[in-house]
């Protein structure tokens, strides 16, 4: 597949409310930004969250910071997981795990993950924004974003609560694993974790339909509907 490509002038220098802004003016309040973290990992869950912010312009103010989970630090984002959390009208975490990925594929096992997230808001929401992702599975009408993350605020607050709730899920996951590190790469194919595998095996955390050795470069490119 060829990767989907933006012009840099749509993209905001921070995630900003202008598509959730058009959607509240015409009266579409819930509006829930969807995003995923560890969709390219060899170990553990796929997470996705699902943040319905309140149809209130001054939330930028409150989320100032706030961006893609890639161009924050461990300790912006764990701040901004709480500031989210403590603004948004509701948010949702949902995972899929890794023999889901296995016997699902890791497309419809992140639509699963996604899927999860909405299913665990407080309140349905009545459109979604998702980064360069589609779930036909879900009603509600829908806008799929090329860096998403990067152009709208929901999604960038979304992308946090993926990678915090699951980075939380894999330093917990090295008591269970010991030996890889996955406490460190989160689960990711760095030369330290291949060498684990290769000197350990795999353990019932890792996706066996990845490809875990040899060393490999796994890339998400474009959008996948």
């Amino acid at each position: 597949m060829t990767a989907a490509r933006i012009h840099p002038d749509q993209i905001p220098p921070a995630p900003d409310l202008s598509f959730e802004q058009a959607l509240w003016a015409a009266g579409v309040l819930g509006v829930a930004g969807i995003d995923e973290a560890g969709r390219g990992a060899l170990a553990g869950p796929v997470a996705a969250a699902a943040v319905i912010l309140p149809a209130d312009p001054h939330i930028q103010a409150a989320l100032s910071g706030v961006r893609d989970s890639k161009q924050m630090t461990p300790a912006q984002r764990q701040s901004a997981r709480l500031r989210i959390q403590g603004a948004a009208q509701a948010w949702g975490v949902g995972f899929a795990t890794a023999e889901e990925i296995d016997t699902l594929g890791i497309l419809p096992a992140t639509r699963l993950a996604a899927v999860r997230a909405v299913q665990a808001l407080a309140a349905a929401p009545q459109h979604l924004l998702l980064d360069c992702l589609f779930l036909p599975d879900l009603p509600q009408p829908q806008t799929s974003l090329i860096k998403g993350d990067q152009r709208s605020l929901s999604i960038a607050a979304a992308s946090v609560l993926a990678k915090t709730a699951r980075d939380a899920q894999m330093v917990a996951m090295e008591a269970l694993a010991p030996g890889y590190g996955l406490a460190v790469h989160k689960g990711y194919g760095t030369a330290a974790h291949r060498r684990a595998i290769a000197a350990l095996g795999a353990s019932p955390w890792h996706r066996r339909s990845f490809q875990l050795l040899p060393m490999a470069k796994e890339s998400k490119q474009g959008c996948t509907g």
